[in-house]
């Protein structure tokens, strides 16, 4: 009996790969209210940070300063966790990250300078929706004053 084939191997391989798929895609699909509920709040928290990141821009570019200009990325798969939607903020080494998790809570890290560690962290549970949104508007001043200074 003759070894398997170069073939025959990798059919094997992505078939496992398949079926190891399909039970990790199965066990995930039981989360995906509580995920597409994170999502939902991820998405209404980036909109608010949208509008204060274009009013911040708006103030900067009269002012004259339009170096001070930020990234806002777009909401996707947390990069620490598996079960929530994340966002960023960018400029220079100066970051900030939301993070809505499945569980039902929202947090927001930093801000912070890449390759340092990251916090400091407040977490708010979505019912307290008008105690997340101030936090998140005292949390992207802190964000713009850390990013804008040199």
């Amino acid at each position: 009996m003759s070894p398997p084939s170069s073939h025959d191997r990798a059919k094997a391989l992505r078939e496992r790969m398949a079926a190891l798929g399909r039970s990790l895609g199965e066990r995930e699909r039981a989360e995906e209210p509580a995920l597409a509920e994170a999502r939902r709040v991820a998405e209404r928290l980036h909109e608010l940070a949208t509008e204060a990141v274009e009013a911040f821009h708006t103030g900067a570019t009269a002012a004259g300063a339009e170096q001070l200009r930020v990234q806002l990325f777009e909401p996707r798969v947390d990069d620490k966790h598996l079960r929530s939607v994340q966002f960023d903020l960018r400029r220079g080494r100066h970051a900030a990250i939301v993070t809505v998790k499945s569980r039902g809570d929202a947090t927001l890290v930093g801000p912070f300078r890449v390759g340092k560690a990251e916090g400091p962290c407040k977490s708010f549970p979505f019912a307290a929706e008008e105690e997340l949104e101030t936090a998140l508007g005292d949390f992207l001043a802190r964000f713009f004053e850390e990013a804008a200074t040199p």
